[in-house]
């Protein structure tokens, strides 16, 4: 699925770059809160519930690193953003390089659309990842509280099962794990980490393992190992904007583990220079083509 371009505007901004009611809840230990609590307490990290539901559209744009930590070299300079209307949202990363163009993910709101990352046609790992399990841009948990769709904002409506599994270091500090399981079934299995201190959302990790039994032979297959996936996202360097608190630093990484035991790893470090709230927006953003 391919996406169509996008135009910059002023009253109307098309963006551009160059070039709560819970199911079923569960915690874990009596020091960590249910899940109802840590969500409202979390919300209100966010902003008050007027800051929250003034919030119709937001703009976000920055700067973009990508690098190869494993498997690989180079290092780009780019340009990165995302918009959102409600639900609906529009991430890109774009980078000088006819191999590597960057990524390009939108979700209308029903349908969620991937675009091919280079001039020979394909999706990225990354891409690929998103694609396979779209769920992760469906329930609005990518770019976490960056996006007016974030997940948690409405919990009744992806309504997923939450449950508090404990305390685990991030970046030094105790974090608060909550796996999250959408209401729908999938075989991508989502932690969401939350400051103990602060219930700021920090960081979110989605992985999956599938077993690979095709090989050339009987021993081969039984050396195969499972293709394991592990997407992670950690957000920092927290600012007010209208009132709401949110990341201005969003690192992703991604990691592809292969049947034949070989490794990758590539990173994605954003800097978000400009936040903008209520800004009115083009429906072309959101279009899948």
């Amino acid at each position: 699925m391919r996406i169509s371009k996008a135009l910059v505007g002023h009253a109307s901004v098309i963006f551009f770059f160059l070039g709560s009611t819970l199911s079923p809840l569960a915690y874990a230990g009596d020091s960590a809160p249910k899940a109802a609590e840590l969500v409202a307490r979390h919300l209100d990290a966010i902003g008050s519930a007027d800051a929250r539901s003034a919030a119709k559209t937001r703009v976000v744009q920055g700067s973009a690193t990508y690098n190869v930590v494993v498997g690989g070299g180079g290092r780009i300079e780019g340009k990165t953003g995302l918009v959102s209307e409600g639900r609906k949202m529009r991430f890109l990363m774009r980078f000088p390089q006819a191999d590597y163009r960057g990524e390009n993910v939108a979700f209308n709101g029903d349908s969620v659309g991937v675009a091919f990352a280079n001039s020979s046609q394909s999706r990225s790992p990354f891409a690929s990842f998103l694609t396979s399990q779209d769920v992760i841009v469906r329930d609005g948990l990518l770019g976490g509280v960056l996006s007016t769709g974030w997940g948690l904002l409405s919990v009744a409506d992806p309504n997923p099962k939450l449950t508090v599994e404990g305390v685990k270091k991030v970046d030094g500090r105790p974090a608060y794990q909550v796996h999250y399981e959408p209401h729908k079934h999938s075989e991508v299995q989502i932690m969401l980490y939350f400051d103990c201190e602060t219930f700021r959302h920090v960081k979110t990790v989605y992985s999956t393992s599938i077993a690979n039994n095709v090989g050339a032979s009987i021993v081969e297959t039984s050396k195969l190992l499972p293709e394991r996936n592990t997407l992670e996202e950690r957000f920092s360097e927290f600012k007010t904007v209208d009132g709401l608190t949110l990341p201005t630093h969003w690192n992703i990484q991604f990691t592809r583990e292969l049947p034949n035991g070989s490794t990758t790893i590539s990173e994605w470090d954003l800097k978000e220079d400009q936040i903008t709230n209520n800004m009115g927006l083009d429906p072309r953003n959101f279009e899948l083509k």
